[in-house]
């Protein structure tokens, strides 16, 4: 029996609440194109996005245009680039990501992931050149996006690289200083990283993934907000946990109708549904509207850690019921220039940098889309990314730095790039001297807990 209320439900998820597929993401194995050749790599590889990714865009928006529902971004994600390109006699990294992002326009996707290195317990000459070569990489490039992993629960924090990083970011936004430095926009660092991200920066496709798969990024900030809204005034916490994790199942069993219907279209196997949601600087789809829905005068506020620890848990225990293939990060995002309630709170004062990266200890990701004053010391940027590597190694889970340390720009100032991209003020951050600690370098051991075979 059609049920007119679940209808008329969907329909204001869509139209009102801006429920929709963030993203689908074609991850795609390119470990078949190695070559010593750097001519012949960089032919194979552009020849297999070619090949897979076709129609990836086309028959996404069929899909949204037969089910109403907007599917937003259309990316790929490919394997780590530092061991693709390491076996060439005479690697050229830079050449290699200008590959990609020519296949990526012409296969017509927003962004293509996985010029990446996974260096948590040391480098290889690849991923060092990689790393080197990121900086130019990402401003001759459009589309690509760079991700690097640093830490893990297993083997610790790789302090080297930390610091190494910390320098690559400020380098990328110095290059990309007249686009208010958005080759750090998109370069992320990351501890426990997943290899079935749907999301940018961040996402490419792993190691133990098949040799294609979709995977699929929801959204729905705003309809969440409207059902917490909904409540009586004198709900309790149970009752709007229950309500989340209502909705949480409702967005995750549409995004997977449509995940499973585009894999069967492309002819590739359905990967993972990442549950996380996604905000935008559009009005209403704002993770910290949720925030104030619930009952804070805004983020930032005492209590925003325990509001987002609950969002986030009651988002994954909805979701979870909806699919038996969950993965990627799963669970809410704060980005700030992606969030127009952070921006808000941001701007006033009450979200600080330290709020920030006490609640990534209980959300999906970490400081992400953080502006920062483009005179940072790169010591400080290091020690930014290994309190949040900490973070995310002491507490097995997933955490990440994304930063943008504006060229040119002071507190006060503002980056702005459009789209879901947004806009933020440039954020005060400590000014007491990491230098002498990051400097030590080798690599932070690996917790007690880590021994757990």
């Amino acid at each position: 029996m059609i049920d007119e209320q679940n209808i008329l439900e969907t329909i204001n998820m869509i139209k009102l609440y801006n429920l929709d597929i963030r993203t689908v993401t074609l991850a795609l194995s390119l470990r078949d194109c190695i070559s010593e050749d750097i001519d012949k790599l960089c032919d194979n590889i552009y020849n297999k996005i070619k090949k897979y990714a076709k129609n990836l865009v086309a028959y996404a928006d069929e899909l949204a245009d037969e089910y109403s529902i907007p599917i937003i971004n259309k990316r790929i994600a490919v394997t780590p680039i530092s061991f693709i390109g390491e076996a060439c006699k005479n690697p050229d990294y830079v050449r290699i990501a200008q590959v990609l992002d020519k296949a990526a326009k012409e296969v017509g996707v927003n962004f293509v992931g996985g010029f990446s290195a996974l260096v948590e317990k040391g480098c290889t000459k690849g991923d060092n050149l990689l790393i080197e070569s990121i900086p130019e990489a990402l401003a001759k490039t459009e589309r690509v996006c760079s991700s690097i992993n640093l830490a893990s629960s297993k083997a610790g924090i790789n302090m080297d690289a930390v610091l190494k990083m910390s320098e690559i970011i400020k380098k990328s936004a110095e290059l990309t200083k007249d686009q208010d430095s958005i080759g750090a926009a998109k370069l992320v660092v990351f501890c426990n990283v997943p290899g079935d991200n749907p999301f940018m920066a961040g996402a490419f496709c792993g190691m133990g993934e098949p040799e294609c798969a979709l995977n699929v990024g929801v959204s729905g900030p705003g309809v969440v907000r409207a059902a917490v809204e909904a409540l009586p005034e004198g709900a309790d916490m149970s009752e709007l946990a229950n309500k989340i994790k209502e909705i949480a199942y409702k967005i995750t069993s549409t995004g997977e109708l449509v995940g499973r219907k585009l894999a069967k279209r492309l002819d590739i196997p359905f990967g993972v549904i990442d549950l996380s949601l996604a905000p935008t600087p559009a009005p209403g789809d704002s993770v910290a509207g949720i925030f104030q829905a619930m009952g804070l005068e805004h983020a930032g506020a005492h209590g925003t850690t325990a509001a987002l620890a609950m969002l986030n848990d009651a988002v994954k225990k909805g979701g979870i019921m909806a699919s038996s293939h969950v993965g990627g990060l799963s669970g809410a995002f704060i980005p700030v220039s992606e969030d127009a309630g952070m921006i808000e709170a941001a701007e006033k004062g009450y979200l600080t940098f330290n709020k920030l990266e006490a609640m990534t200890s209980v959300c999906s990701v970490g400081l992400d889309m953080i502006a920062i004053p483009g005179d940072t010391p790169s010591s400080t940027i290091a020690g930014m990314i290994a309190d949040e590597m900490a973070i995310g190694m002491i507490n097995k889970k997933t955490t990440a730095v994304r930063v943008i340390p504006a060229a040119g720009k002071k507190v006060g100032d503002y980056i702005s790039y459009g789209g879901l991209l947004g806009e933020a003020p440039i954020m005060p951050v400590n000014e007491l001297s990491s230098a002498r600690f990051v400097n030590r370098g080798g690599r932070i051991p690996a917790p007690i807990h880590s021994l757990n075979n």
